[in-house]
């Protein structure tokens, strides 16, 4: 919202957000100026199901791009949680797919500490890419118009189940899946500003980049919360911020239970509840970012932030 004059509308899929969270998003639209929409989409009883909470997030980010959002909506860009945007998302709004149904920013290469974890360099990937770049799902536009017109969906579906039928397959759903089927549904390539991470990115691209993400790093498993306040010096002060939001809401809604949440900056939002109701919650350890507007219940949740677009980002 800093960096951009446009307007914004979030589309927040429902099926993972905490009570709490949902409760707050309210209040961020009013200090912050966006529109945002909550969407839902039942996955399928004849497309083969995941477990797990992560994948099953991973899967309703590319399975169900063509149902979940209203037809009048021509584009949608995805932003993880865990990023942060230094430029005006509008470019990518704007921008000309050379119609490709999305784009994509692709993997670093170019930091040797990580060469031998570049997984996409060698074996299957490698034959499978033929030359193409392997693209990070922690970034991308979705041109819906094309997206259905080709019905990338249904494709996207197909292969899916025909790839899932394999529980070694599809290790990064979310990425694989689209990379694997570059031959059949190109995607647009991005720069390699749009998207910068420490764990693949040199150093020297950090001064041009757009969007920094906190991949996790298999060399040091350092935690995401303190490599962002290593890293992003604005990260700081926008948890600060958005916990001072929280604790106005809390002290002029006193005695209203929708506004019971905590509020110190650098940890989750959560629902409060009597003393005798109260249990321990799983440490999700190293992969786990916590900061004022992620919680455990809802700790995917804004990973499903979607920026949508007509008129607007």
């Amino acid at each position: 919202m800093r960096h951009t004059r446009s307007p914004v509308k979030f589309w927040f899929i429902s099926n993972f957000l905490s009570p709490s969270f949902k409760r707050f998003i309210p209040h961020l639209a009013r200090e912050y100026g966006f529109d945002y929409q909550l969407v839902t989409y039942r996955w399928p009883s004849w497309l083969r199901a995941q477990k797990e909470k992560q994948r099953v997030i991973w899967g309703y980010k590319i399975l169900f791009l063509d149902v979940l959002f209203p037809l009048e909506v021509d584009r949608v860009i995805f932003v993880d949680s865990d990023q942060i945007v230094r430029t005006d998302l509008k470019a990518l709004a704007d921008l000309d797919l050379g119609g490709a149904p999305y784009a994509y920013a692709p993997m670093c290469n170019d930091r040797n500490e990580t060469k031998g974890f570049r997984f996409w360099d060698t074996g299957y990937w490698k034959e499978s890419l033929q030359g193409r770049p392997y693209h990070i799902s922690a970034l991308y536009v979705v041109d819906l118009r094309v997206f259905r017109t080709v019905a990338a969906g249904d494709q996207l579906r197909q292969h899916y189940q025909a790839l899932s039928a394999d529980p070694g397959s599809l290790a990064n759903l979310d990425q694989d899946l689209p990379n694997n089927m570059q031959g059949i549904l190109p995607i647009f390539t991005l720069d390699q500003s749009w998207l910068w991470c420490e764990t693949w990115c040199s150093d020297e691209g950090l001064k041009a980049a757009k969007t920094i993400d906190l991949c996790n790093n298999p060399l040091t498993h350092e935690p995401k919360l303190k490599r962002a306040r290593r890293l992003i010096p604005e990260w700081d002060v926008y948890d600060q911020e958005v916990a001072a939001l929280a604790a106005r809401i809390k002290d002029n809604d006193k005695g209203d239970l929708s506004s019971k949440i905590t509020v110190q900056a650098g940890e989750k939002i959560e629902d409060e509840v009597p003393e005798n109701n109260k249990r321990t919650e799983h440490d999700g350890g190293d992969d786990e970012l916590e900061s004022s507007v992620l919680d455990e219940e809802g700790k995917g949740s804004t990973d499903h932030d979607e920026v949508g677009t007509r008129d607007e980002l």
